[in-house]
C-alpha cells in the first residue's frame, strides 16, 4: 500500500467509513494508568494524558468525559506529509457547523466528530468527496 500525498487523489478517493459506538475524550491526571487495549487514541500534555475510548469504558472507569463523540476514519492511506487534507476536510466540516478533532495515524486520518452530528459529517465529507471526484 503506497501512501498518497497528491491532495485530489487524497480528496477523491478518502471513502469516509463511520466506526460503530459512541467514543469519549477525557484526560488521565500523572500516575493513573490503563490499559492499551482500552484506547483508541493518546497525546500526552502537561495537564495529563488525553485519552480517547469508546464512551462505555469511560464511564466504567469512572473517568469525566471531555466531549462525546462518533469516530470517523478516512480509509484512504494518506501520507503524514501530505498538505491540504486536513484543511479541506476541517473546512467542509466547518461550513456544515461541526466540529472536529482530527488523530492522524500512520495510514489513516480519524475525524472526532460530536456524536448527534456524525450523519451530517458524512454527508458533508462525502460531498467533498464526490466533488473532488
Amino acid at each position: 500500500m503506497t501512501a498518497i500525498s497528491n491532495l485530489h487523489t487524497l480528496l477523491a478517493s478518502m471513502e469516509p467509513v463511520l466506526n460503530d459506538g459512541v467514543f469519549a475524550f477525557a484526560s488521565l491526571h500523572p500516575g493513573y494508568s490503563i490499559g492499551l487495549d482500552d484506547v483508541v487514541a493518546t497525546i500526552r500534555e502537561s495537564e495529563g494524558l488525553s485519552i480517547v475510548l469508546p464512551e462505555a469504558r469511560a464511564l466504567a472507569l469512572q473517568l469525566p468525559v471531555l466531549f462525546r463523540c462518533a469516530w470517523i476514519t478516512l480509509t484512504v492511506h494518506s501520507d503524514l506529509q501530505a498538505v491540504g487534507l486536513t484543511a479541506a476536510f476541517a473546512r467542509a466540516l466547518g461550513d456544515a457547523g461541526i466540529s472536529c478533532n482530527v488523530v492522524a495515524g500512520a495510514y489513516h486520518d480519524h475525524i472526532f466528530v460530536p456524536v448527534e452530528r456524525a450523519q451530517d459529517a458524512m454527508a458533508a465529507l462525502r460531498q467533498l468527496q464526490q466533488s473532488a471526484g
